[in-house]
Order: C-alpha cells, then sequence, then structure tokens
C-alpha cells in the first residue's frame, strides 16, 4: 500500500509517496481541477491519499477520493509535528503526514456528506450577510455619532419609525448621501438575507432532527439548522461528552502525576458558529421558566451571569444529544409555542398565509392556554430547586456527601 501525503496551499500542493519505507518527492500539483484530476489519474487504486484540513480540502477530496482506496483529512490543530516544526518546509509537512498515518497517529477530521456540506455553505451564507447588516448599522451609527446626533429613540434604526427619525436628522450632503447608500446596501441584503433563510427553511421542514430540537424553549429555526449542520450524524459520538467536546464547550484539564486534576476554562475547540450558537440559545433559555432557568439561577449565584450561560448552553449540548440520539422531543415542550415556532418556519419557507383560519399556532394566541404551559414549566422548575437544595461538589478538599455530584446535572 502507498500513502501520498499532500501539504495543500492556495495556488500548489506539494506531494509525496511513502512506499516500503520510504519517502520519494512526487512534485507540486496545481490547484486547479484540470491539473488535479491529471495527478488522481496518476494514482493507484489500493493508495491511501493523507491531506491536512484547509479551506480547499473538501473540494480536493471530492476530486482524488474516485480514483484511490481512501482519502483521509488531518486536524492541522493536532498535528503537532507540523505546527511547532522548527524546520518547516511543503515537502517535509507532506512527509510528516504520511508517516503519522502509516504509523496509525494521525488525528483524522469527519468528511461530512453532500447534503452536510450544503447546509455549513448555506449556514455560513446566512451568517455573512448578517454581519454585513450589523457593519452597515454600525458604519451609520458613527456617521450620526461623527454629527453629533443624539441616539435614535426607537428600537432598529433601519426599522420604520428608525428611518422616518433618521430622514428628519440633518446632515450635510456628502453624508447624507452616504446614510442612503448604505440604507440601500441593507436592503439589498435584507432581499439576500431572505432568500437565504427560504432556502434553509424548506430543508429544515423536512428534517425532523431540526424540528424535535426546536422543541427545546430558545432554540429556533437559526440555531437548529445551525447545529444540525456542525453535529452532521449525530451516531458519530457515542456519548454526550464527546460533542461536548466537539463543539468546544468541555473544560480544560490539567494534572500531572499524583496531583490532582485542575479544570480550567472551556477548550474553545472545534466547532466554534456551534458553540456562539448554543450561547446565544442558552440565553434565550434561561427566560423561560423551568429547570434550565433554575439551573443558570443556581450557577450564577457561585459564578455570575457569564459562566452561568456557558454551563446552560453546555447542558443544551447534552440535551440534545439525547433527544437526537433517542428521537424523542423535548419533555417539557410548550406545545403552541413549539407550533408557532414550525408555522414560523413555513412562513420563511415560502408558505401562504392563512389569515382567518385556526391552524396549529392558534393555541398560542389564547392567554389563558399560555398560562397554563407556562404554569407547568413554572412546577418543572419548582421540583429542580427542591431536588438541587443542599447540593455540595464533591472532592479531594470538600467533605463527601450523598448528594450527586454537581458535575452529573
Amino acid at each position: 500500500m502507498r500513502i501520498i501525503g499532500m501539504d495543500i496551499h492556495r495556488v500548489f500542493a506539494e506531494a509525496v509517496v511513502l512506499e516500503d519505507g520510504e519517502v520519494k518527492r512526487l512534485g507540486r500539483i496545481g490547484m486547479t481541477r484540470d491539473h488535479l484530476e491529471s495527478f488522481a489519474r496518476t494514482l493507484l487504486p489500493t493508495d491511501h491519499v493523507v491531506v491536512e484540513a484547509t479551506s480547499n480540502a473538501t473540494a480536493v477530496t471530492e476530486i482524488i477520493a474516485p480514483h484511490v482506496e481512501r482519502v483521509v483529512v488531518a486536524n492541522p490543530l493536532q498535528v503537532h509535528l507540523i505546527a511547532k516544526a522548527k524546520i518547516k518546509t511543503d515537502a517535509i509537512d507532506a512527509r510528516v503526514l504520511a508517516k503519522l498515518y502509516a504509523a496509525g497517529f494521525l488525528p483524522e477530521v469527519w468528511i461530512p456528506d453532500a447534503a452536510t456540506l450544503a447546509r455549513r455553505r448555506q449556514v455560513t451564507r446566512r451568517t455573512q450577510l448578517v454581519r454585513q447588516r450589523v457593519r452597515l448599522k454600525s458604519i451609520v451609527q458613527s456617521i450620526l455619532h461623527a454629527n453629533l446626533i443624539a441616539q435614535c429613540p426607537h428600537a432598529d434604526l433601519f426599522g420604520g419609525k428608525g428611518r422616518s427619525w433618521l430622514r428628519a436628522q440633518y446632515l450635510p450632503d456628502d453624508e447624507q448621501e452616504a446614510v442612503d447608500r448604505h440604507v440601500e446596501e441593507y436592503d439589498r441584503l435584507s432581499e439576500a438575507l431572505k432568500g437565504v433563510e427560504r432556502d434553509i427553511a424548506r430543508a429544515a421542514l423536512t428534517d425532523p432532527n431540526v424540528t424535535r430540537l426546536m422543541t427545546i424553549p430558545g432554540v429556533d429555526m437559526v440555531v437548529a439548522v445551525g447545529l444540525m449542520a456542525a453535529i452532521g450524524r449525530i451516531d458519530r459520538f457515542d456519548r454526550p461528552d464527546k460533542l461536548v467536546a466537539y463543539i468546544g464547550l468541555n473544560p480544560s484539564v490539567h494534572q500531572s502525576g499524583v496531583g490532582p486534576a485542575y479544570h480550567g476554562r472551556i477548550t474553545k475547540r472545534g466547532r466554534s458558529n456551534a458553540r456562539h450558537l448554543l450561547v446565544e440559545a442558552a440565553w434565550q433559555t434561561v427566560r423561560s421558566p423551568g429547570p434550565l432557568h433554575a439551573f443558570y439561577e443556581r450557577i450564577r449565584g457561585k459564578r455570575g451571569n457569564h459562566i452561568a450561560a456557558v454551563a446552560v448552553a453546555r447542558k443544551l449540548a447534552v440535551i440534545m444529544w439525547h433527544l437526537l440520539t433517542k428521537g424523542e422531543d423535548y419533555g417539557l415542550v410548550r406545545p403552541s409555542l413549539h407550533a408557532k415556532k414550525i408555522r414560523d418556519l413555513e412562513l420563511r419557507a415560502g408558505h401562504p398565509p392563512r389569515r382567518g383560519q385556526k391552524g396549529g399556532t392558534y393555541n398560542y394566541n389564547i392567554p389563558q392556554r399560555r398560562r397554563d404551559e407556562r404554569n407547568q414549566a413554572l412546577q418543572a422548575e419548582g421540583v429542580y430547586r427542591r431536588m438541587t437544595t443542599g447540593w455540595r461538589r464533591t472532592g479531594p478538599d470538600s467533605k463527601p456527601t450523598d448528594a450527586t455530584n454537581e458535575e452529573r446535572l
């Protein structure tokens, strides 16, 4: 079996072959489809190809995979012989990749399927459009600030009332033209955002995992789709703590010899976009009554707001693993609220409105029904508070108790 190591760059890739313990340089390959296909045709069906994870590694994998037995994508953060090498060249990097794979010490990256890749691209497009719109708002705010104009009294500067207020402000001609251009660009990006969200919503409606995650209070379409795009197949994680580590919400651990283990901040390794989505969802989740709200209040009293929100985000990751693995909805789902989320998802997907008809969201418009669902969540929150009263952390510096360790919540 031959092992082909490729160190990928934007313009070219350096390739070496490891065969019978001997490494030979294959030279540089241009990073175009024609050059890669020509190179792939020179490989053997029994070859194993190793590449480092880069922004264009997926495209390289798709071209080479049909011509060889296997293509492996290496995790660059864990290939320390490359990342921390004192003598570093493209040929050496490609040789290290091939030798590590031959020795069985190469940390691999999961290669997502075509559907997951498409979903990730759509989520990335949406994120880029949202960031561009936020940037335009910041530019307009800076123009107003530079001209000593007070803060807009309305919540949304680019909303109906905000724009009326903006048009009434005096600005120099060149500044007014700049504001008009930014508002026009904002509207163009908003239309593009609606188109991207429409495509995402249409795909989400046919995915039971997305609608299942939306049964959790605080989790909407954006969070559910973003997490499913990052996770891919849930069967890749046989335990919830592996999913937590994949998202980067697990605490860092330092331990040596016979000394105790010290737990620090979260590692922040893995899918950063999924981690940000979970933290945003945590802030929304704790606004609703339920055990997660009580958990947040308990951690906040000890560690503060931000650490408590991250702890809730980790808890959400564990809950999501169980929901996706077992194929069940969230046990404390609020039916009318979930029906409203699904209806909003349908409207984003372009479904026609049904004005005057009693659909699935009709119960959400009944105040008594909403109060009943809220009271059920309050009862569950009360049960959690009574259960956790008097809990103490166990460890080498604390007296053991019969209570469950707080880390097992």
